[in-house]
């Protein structure tokens, strides 16, 4: 089975989509509704430095905004039973 590669620009992206994909591990993908909804409401908290510090070394490490992380940690978490 084919796996996604790391896409880092446009043009790979473009280039990935132009093959066939018949092969492709549909398995290593994982619903993502954080992105797709429309983000209206907002929130202002104060955070120790420590912390937040810490929020955007990880959110750095995985390439994505701190916002990001903190919204999918929510969401994580109130979709536990």
């Amino acid at each position: 089975m084919k796996t996604v590669p790391t896409l880092t620009t446009d043009a790979e992206a473009e280039a990935f989509l132009e093959q066939d994909l018949s092969s492709l591990d549909f398995s290593q993908f994982k619903p993502v509704s954080w992105e797709t909804a429309p983000k209206a409401a907002r929130i202002n908290m104060r955070l120790p430095e420590a912390l937040m510090a810490a929020l955007k070394a990880k959110a750095a490490k995985r390439g994505i905004p701190y916002q990001r992380l903190i919204r999918e940690a929510l969401e994580k978490d109130l979709a536990k039973p």
